[in-house]
């Protein structure tokens, strides 16, 4: 298989990384694809063992191209991608809030897919959401979610409109785990916790939560009233979430992440 990656920041090489880390391309099959001369000449220097090029005929010769240009700049490299991009390729974009409808009209292109990855796929711990067009033939569907498992996991959507909510939930999910663990290691310090302390208690006991969760046959209800005993300390802190309606507006503020990435779909 031979792969292109058009746009190659952090999620671009992440996916550029994963690829070869688990020997689904070989180094010559992997083109590293920047929009400028300057970006080419410092991707190049990052990445010597790799072909770097600027868009180009180059792309036509692989069967995948991956898109991983900021959303605002995809109308411009559409434009170059158009004029050598062959029938039988298939075009995969990574890029927030853009439809398969569009990617297919600016493209003229049939052949496209839309996925969601998230920021953990750095590490391949990600969790990526996609959907195909009707012309992508299922042989290359299943190509293509090999590659997106290099990253972590996958699940397939035949709706592409459920990509908003994965847009909400895993897309933006990692920044509300973020902002939960701040005011959880704020909380230590106004306790009486240096940075460092208050950092490591809170970031240990969420790893330690995660794999408990993850392992147990246990519903998180189920889990809370493992440690949440009644008229205990844990109980205090619950009562005062639920007072607060914390879980309310985290719903609510995922709700808002969905319909912002509609709201961008239709710009």
């Amino acid at each position: 298989m031979r792969i292109a990656i058009v746009g190659c920041g952090n999620m671009g090489l992440a996916f550029a990384s994963a690829f070869l880390h688990y020997n689904l391309v070989a180094r010559p099959d992997l083109l590293l694809v920047a929009r400028h001369a300057a970006h080419c000449q410092r991707l190049g220097q990052q990445r010597p063992d790799l072909l770097v090029t600027e868009l180009s005929t180059a792309i036509a010769e692989y069967g995948v191209v991956l898109v991983a240009v900021k959303p605002q700049d995809f109308s411009q490299v559409a434009t170059a991608l158009r004029a050598v991009l062959r029938p039988e390729q298939v075009v995969v974009s990574i890029m927030a809030g853009i439809p398969m409808a569009r990617l297919q009209r600016e493209l003229g292109h049939r052949q496209v897919m839309r996925a969601m990855p998230n920021a953990p796929a750095l590490l391949g711990m990600g969790i990526t959401g996609f959907s195909a067009a009707p012309e992508v033939e299922r042989s290359r569907l299943h190509e293509v979610e090999n590659l997106l498992n290099a990253t972590g996991r996958s699940i397939f959507l035949e709706d592409e409109s459920l990509l908003d909510a994965v847009t909400a939930v895993s897309g933006s999910g990692p920044a509300y785990f973020y902002f939960l663990v701040q005011a959880m290691m704020q909380a230590g310090q106004e306790m009486g916790f240096s940075e460092s302390v208050a950092g490591l208690l809170v970031k240990q006991t969420m790893l330690g939560a995660y794999h408990l969760l993850n392992s147990s046959a246990l519903s998180p209800d189920e889990l809370i009233a493992t440690v949440a005993s009644k008229g205990g300390t844990t109980e205090a802190a619950l009562r005062e979430f639920r007072a607060g309606g914390l879980a309310e507006t985290l719903i609510a503020g995922m709700k808002a992440a969905q319909h912002r990435a509609t709201e961008l779909a239709g710009e």
